[in-house]
């Protein structure tokens, strides 16, 4: 007898950190992988391993997703595997450097890889999902997406955009069974902190939560249907104020007079 699987999940920065802990868990869940992630050999050791301990099928890209020919070879596989059923889009740098310290030319690229990259992958992914009746989207942002001011201000406005994208991609597809869930990890025990400019070790440790429970924590939102994971955040009604806000500001957000606080008369602003 044929046993059913969910099909296959790729997962962008899948080598290392929590791209490496995602692969693990979805292969133990029964799904089939994707791999992708610039580095070949970490992604054929991480291949070898979990093939070998899940049985699972799992296949390899390499590919900078900073770089549009490598975005178009993911795009490729993504139309070439009829069996996909989840996206994870995780590869994303971050930066820790100040406006006037950064270098623009960094910052570009933090656009394409955090921004630019996990849309195209999105827009290629979701019509095919549709065509088959289902599939998901995890798409992992940040904290920063709704707190800028804690680190750089580009890294926080990619993150940002990633939750925008994914609120807009749950309310048009709902109806089409498109799973979309945003991830807000915290300060997170990962090599982001090398690359970004600030090692974790300078952080507070009660900060730090390490990637196997960011990622545990994150599928059980996951299973549980979230929109919008904060994995750290104890308070849910917290949570649930902020949106409420959110939503409650939304309906108010277009007016044909200006706000009574800017003194302007009727007459005037006509």
């Amino acid at each position: 007898m044929t046993v059913a699987t969910p099909g296959t999940a790729l997962v962008t920065g899948a080598s290392t950190g929590i791209g490496a802990i995602y692969a693990d868990r979805l292969a133990r869940r029964g799904y089939d992988l994707v791999l992708v992630a610039r580095n070949q050999q970490k992604l054929d050791a991480i291949s070898k391993r979990l093939s070998a301990e899940t049985g699972r099928v799992v296949r390899t890209v390499a590919a900078d997703l900073t770089v549009d020919a490598d975005v178009a070879k993911v795009e490729d596989v993504i139309a070439a595997t009829p069996t996909l059923s989840l996206l994870v889009n995780n590869a994303g740098v971050g930066s820790t450097a100040k406006l006037l310290d950064a270098d623009v030319g960094k910052m570009t690229d933090m656009i394409a890889l955090n921004v630019t990259a996990p849309t195209r992958l999105a827009y290629k992914a979701v019509p095919a999902f549709v065509a088959r009746g289902g599939g998901a989207v995890i798409n992992i942002a940040s904290i920063v997406a709704i707190a800028p001011e804690l680190l750089n201000g580009v890294y926080g406005g990619s993150k940002a955009f990633i939750l925008a994208l994914s609120q807009s991609m749950h309310h048009e597809l709902a109806a089409h069974n498109i799973k979309v869930q945003a991830v807000l990890p915290g300060a997170t025990a990962t090599d982001f902190w090398d690359i970004s400019g600030l090692a974790v070790e300078n952080l507070p440790p009660s900060w730090v939560m390490t990637a196997a429970d960011m990622v545990d924590a994150s599928l059980a939102g996951f299973d549980a249907g979230e929109l919008v994971t904060l994995p750290a955040v104890e308070d849910t009604v917290l949570i649930e104020n902020f949106e409420n806000a959110r939503q409650a500001l939304a309906g108010k957000l277009s007016g044909v007079t200006p706000a009574t606080r800017y003194g302007l008369s009727k007459a005037t602003a006509a």
